[in-house]
């Protein structure tokens, strides 16, 4: 049934030249663990990528019962967390992930600088990297508040007095991710919009830019 219906679709979008391409892509050797223990930190960008999917499947999975207004959000957690199935389980891997994720992507940064494949030509590569490393930490910023906890409300209220301390652009950077005169329901309502999809739309144009630069110029030798 499977092989039918992929020859039904391969028919119609000749599909099999890009499957064979991808599978057929030659890893070179000094990245394949089984020939150099010191291959491992080539594998951050990959479990990177693997944590971010799972990032991005839990979240979605999460807004399926999130509220986002202050009258609700913290009742919706509530409840996701101890009377849907499996909730608690799937917010744990989207709290700890959003940390490991971070981590991951220090480990791969770290890795990239060290050996050099920073350098042309794939200096663009880097700047797109660098990119995604903040988009990350902007989805981690605007997630934490969306729990509408104690912890949540006051650790933002910091965070945006420091954004608001940038000379000559801090007010205005205040008042974009504020949205009025306190931390509030317009706060609230921002970081969700950016956290669910004006950030994501940004890491995903990103990542396949990223991943296209890879593809085109391979991945870089050893040290």
């Amino acid at each position: 049934m499977f092989k039918n219906m992929y020859n039904w679709i391969d028919e119609r979008l000749d599909i099999t030249p890009i499957w064979r391409d991808v599978a057929d892509h030659e890893v070179p050797e000094h990245v394949n663990p089984a020939h150099h223990f010191s291959a491992f930190v080539y594998c951050f960008g990959g479990l990177t990528f693997f944590i971010t999917v799972i990032q991005i499947l839990s979240g979605m999975f999460l807004t399926m019962y999130y509220t986002p207004d202050i009258i609700n959000a913290y009742a919706s957690v509530d409840y996701l967390q101890h009377q849907v199935a499996f909730g608690v389980i799937v917010r744990g891997m989207h709290h700890w992930g959003a940390s490991l994720v971070i981590v991951m992507m220090l480990l791969h940064t770290l890795r990239v600088f060290f050996t050099g494949s920073y350098k042309a030509p794939r200096e663009m590569n880097w700047v797109v990297g660098m990119l995604i490393f903040f988009v990350m930490l902007g989805l981690g910023l605007t997630g934490y508040l969306l729990p509408w906890d104690n912890k949540a409300y006051y650790a933002t209220q910091v965070t945006i007095k420091i954004a608001a301390s940038v000379p000559v652009a801090g007010p205005y950077i205040q008042s974009l991710m504020q949205g009025g005169d306190i931390v509030g329901a317009q706060t609230l309502t921002r970081f969700f919009a950016l956290h669910v999809f004006f950030l994501p739309a940004a890491l995903l144009a990103l990542l396949a830019g990223h991943f296209l630069m890879i593809r085109r110029q391979g991945i870089s030798g050893p040290l």
